[in-house]
């Protein structure tokens, strides 16, 4: 049967996407060419009929979100965007090399076009939800009448792999059950994973599965050749507005190798040079040049990028309308979509009288409240404990997929999918997101947390029920070696505040955070409100840690370092300490990140290194304490597990007294 000229130019284009993934992987010597070589149709089907982009300006605003949630098959990204026009062919002869913009898996802020940072499989799957949420959410507070500034929609390339990982389960059922229409997920389903095609994840029917949590699905039997089937399914993705939609293409990995088609070989090695001829030779590759692009297709793939263009121009226009006549609505939507706070946003807030007993989850909730209310656009929720964490927006709904109105995000029992949704909030922006659970569950929530830090994502992430002092729940619910797993995490920022006074000042500066995210650890517990008026100020939390009390008119002999609940122990050691006649200082140190950024002059005026007489307390393990303790220091901790009992007694039976705090010292001064 003769094949149309058009047909000819897609065929055309998709062995270039393939031909473009085998030669980068072949030249760096490593790679995945299994999904480019089976994927290419339906990414290619998306992009030149379907995605809204403008590759001159691959961050425009109202762009449609594409995630490669499969990121390990990377290059076929790398190859949609060189032909698409927004990455140049260096940048795919130098893939995987130091310094490219074409890493192994797809890194946001590195390549232009890349939304979202996947690899970790199901991760990109639970970051679309989170884009697609933005979406809604954004043109429900912008949108007007006859003007639509927020209108696009979010699409995902996810694999067999993706779907098995729980997180996905998790980001799948909560989007389902928010009905976010503006949602399609293509699911490359070649029924390959690398311990072959007879695992048992394959036994199941992931469409009905899908089903079942509220998507529309649709199938295509034949994802290697039938283009029509996969336009017209987008198509009717599109058209669906009530369910999220999975489209399932039926797809050959490796597709086109003699040798290794539809098995785990052609996955995550290059072909070979042999193979690599004899596959391009089975896809009637005849351009011997590696990295050639012939002219057709690049002229073809460029009128996507020249309709993305006429979108933007028009969408401009429409803004410039919508500005016009909203001037205060476009004011904000400059600082939110900047990420920037506008004049005052800290000024007033929450302030509590000394000797005042609250947790501080609760004077966290009135603290984020109050910001709420000057910053519309915070936007997140807890893993079904509102109630416990103090984290509902008061006055606000819940949010609706389906609109985008509310603001208390109900994520369910999902904290794997919460971290991520709310990184894939956060790439969107216009939003800043928070999430909320029990410290201990930070566990499930460590891959977002740790891709949160490595692209600079201000996430705050709420943890609540901070150490033993949750009590009777006993040790599975009891936080011991988090604090220090936190922050042996680069680019996070960790605050645990001592009182409700250092908690205004721990969410201002998480708030004040633009390049990395927050991780605010707040007590069950209530804790007295200190009296700043003999105390050192809060503001000081700013700094990381800082001088809470000396003694007066004396040099201390002995420093107690202290943070959280802990603080308090260190302040009433310190008075047992008096009456023994030894001068203490007591230094709150909330943040090991922030201390750890200021100067040396600053460092030594709250720790003199002549000072060695040191007792670090902390209600977790004592792993890293000794950069503050130093040599000749001590440290109160808990290298151990919990157990179940009263939170006084536990406190108590595990040696976290006064009294011990004070004979540590007492030690360390010699008496």
């Amino acid at each position: 049967m003769a094949v149309s000229a058009a047909a000819a130019l897609d065929l055309a284009a998709i062995n270039t996407l393939r031909a473009l993934a085998i030669d980068a992987i072949e030249n760096a010597g490593s790679g995945h060419p299994g999904l480019p070589l089976g994927a290419a149709p339906m990414a290619y089907v998306l992009w030149h009929r379907h995605l809204k982009f403008d590759p001159a300006q691959p961050d425009w605003y109202d762009r449609d979100r594409f995630v490669l949630s499969a990121g390990h098959g990377s290059m076929l990204l790398y190859g949609l965007l060189h032909l698409f026009g927004s990455l140049p062919r260096e940048e795919i002869e130098r893939f995987r090399q130091w310094g490219s913009r074409t890493p192994g898996h797809p890194e946001r802020g590195v390549t232009p076009g890349v939304e979202a940072t996947t690899g970790p499989l199901g991760q990109g799957a639970a970051n679309s939800v989170g884009l697609a949420m933005a979406e809604r959410f954004l043109a429900h507070r912008y949108n007007r009448p006859g003007h639509a500034i927020v209108d696009h929609r979010t699409y995902a390339l996810v694999s067999d792999g993706d779907l098995m990982e729980g997180i996905a389960s998790e980001a799948a059922s909560l989007a389902g059950h928010l009905g976010l229409g503006r949602l399609t997920w293509l699911y490359d389903a070649n029924d390959v994973s690398l311990d072959g095609p007879t695992s048992l994840a394959f036994t199941e029917d992931v469409g009905r599965r899908y089903e079942a949590c509220g998507w529309h699905v649709q199938r295509v039997e034949d994802g290697n050749t039938d283009l029509p089937a996969i336009d017209a399914a987008l198509a009717e993705a599109r058209a669906e507005e009530a369910r999220p939609s999975l489209i399932v293409v039926r797809t050959t990995i490796g597709y086109g190798s003699p040798g290794k088609a539809g098995t785990a070989a052609s996955h995550g090695a290059p072909l070979g040079a042999a193979e690599a001829v004899r596959t391009k030779a089975e896809l009637g590759w005849e351009h011997e040049r590696p990295f050639h692009v012939p002219n057709e297709v690049r002229a073809h793939c460029r009128s996507a990028g020249a309709r993305g263009a006429r979108a933007r121009a028009e969408w401009e226009a429409r803004l410039a309308r919508w500005a016009a006549a909203h001037p205060a609505l476009d004011a904000e939507r400059r600082l939110a979509a900047g990420g920037t706070l506008p004049r005052g946003w800290d000024e007033e807030l929450p302030a509590f009288a000394a000797g005042a007993k609250l947790a501080t989850r609760e004077a966290g909730g009135k603290v984020l409240n109050a910001l709420a209310e000057r910053l519309p656009w915070i936007l997140g929720g807890d893993a079904d404990l509102s109630g416990s964490t103090k984290t509902a927006i008061a006055g606000a709904s819940d949010f609706d997929g389906r609109t985008g109105q509310g603001r208390n995000v109900h994520f369910g029992v999902r904290e794997h999918a919460m971290g991520a949704i709310a990184n894939g909030l956060a790439y969107h922006g216009g939003v800043r997101p928070y999430t909320a659970t029990f410290f201990v569950f930070a566990d499930y929530m460590r891959p977002a947390i740790r891709l949160a830090a490595m692209n600079h994502l201000p996430v705050v992430f709420v943890f609540t029920h901070d150490s033993i002092a949750v009590g009777e729940d006993g040790p599975t619910h009891q936080p011991i070696e988090h604090l220090a797993s936190l922050r042996a995490m680069p680019g996070l920022l960790v605050l645990r505040p001592a009182d409700a006074t250092e908690t205004v000042e721990a969410w201002k500066v998480a708030l004040a955070e633009r390049a990395r995210p927050t991780a605010l650890v707040l007590s069950r517990q209530g804790l007295p409100v200190l009296d700043r008026g003999t105390l050192g100020s809060a503001a000081g939390v700013r700094r990381g840690a800082y001088v809470l009390a000396d003694p007066p008119g004396e040099a201390p002999a002995v420093v107690l370092i202290a943070t959280g609940a802990e603080v308090h122990l260190a302040l009433a050691a310190r008075a047992l300490l008096a009456a023994r006649g030894v001068a203490a200082r007591v230094v709150s140190m909330p943040s090991w990140e922030l201390f750890a950024a200021q100067d040396a002059p600053y460092r030594e005026s709250v720790l003199p290194p002549a000072l060695s007489a040191r007792v670090a307390v902390e209600a977790g393990t004592t792993f890293g304490w000794e950069r503050w303790a130093g040599e000749r220091g001590v440290v109160l901790g808990l290298d151990r597990f919990g157990a179940s009992a009263p939170a006084a007694v536990l406190l108590r039976e595990l040696g976290f007294t006064a009294e011990r705090v004070a004979e540590a010292a007492l030690a360390l001064a010699g008496r």
